[in-house]
């Protein structure tokens, strides 16, 4: 997110986040950015006392109207998380629950893992999209997160007639 190695471009406005749209998501641009900005905040990229990059900065290096940008950021005003200082800029005023460092560190290698086991398996971007995000609703509706579904698409007679929903 403002990585040196990062492929978006060079940073603006001395901001430790850059922000990357992706007009494919289906998701409103400026919620794409209170988004980023929450991730950062999750992972520990941003902290209390940041400045977020200017809204003109932002807007010459996305394309975007400044009035999206503005919506991002009074979206995070709202939310507590970010507060405007007149002539300075928007900075961050609280955190989101962050995990430790060394923890994260070893749920990326996990995640990794994962990812590239999914890949052999055939996934592409958006099947391993689905399948983490109906996992992720699964485990926290307290479902039991196994393969139910997979049965149920494929043996679904077999498992009325054994009584099994």
């Amino acid at each position: 997110m403002g990585d040196a190695d990062s492929e978006a471009g060079p940073q603006v406005s001395g901001s430790p986040i850059e922000f990357r749209l992706d007009p494919s998501s289906g998701v409103p641009t400026y919620l794409q950015l209170v988004q980023q900005v929450e991730h950062a905040l999750r992972l520990g990229y941003l902290a209390t006392g940041d400045q977020l990059p200017k809204i003109r900065d932002v807007v010459a290096s996305l394309a975007i109207n400044p009035n999206t940008v503005f919506k991002a950021y009074r979206e995070l005003e709202t939310k507590g998380l970010a507060a405007g200082r007149p002539g300075q800029g928007t900075f961050i005023e609280a955190t989101l629950s962050q995990v430790t460092l060394p923890e994260l560190a070893g749920l990326r290698r996990t995640l990794l893992a994962w990812l590239a086991t999914a890949d052999t398996a055939g996934l592409d971007e958006d099947g391993m999209v689905a399948l983490f995000t109906s996992v992720l609703r699964d485990f926290r509706e307290g479902r039991p997160v196994a393969d139910h579904r997979l049965g149920r698409r494929r043996g679904a007679a077999d498992n009325k007639r054994k009584g099994v929903a």
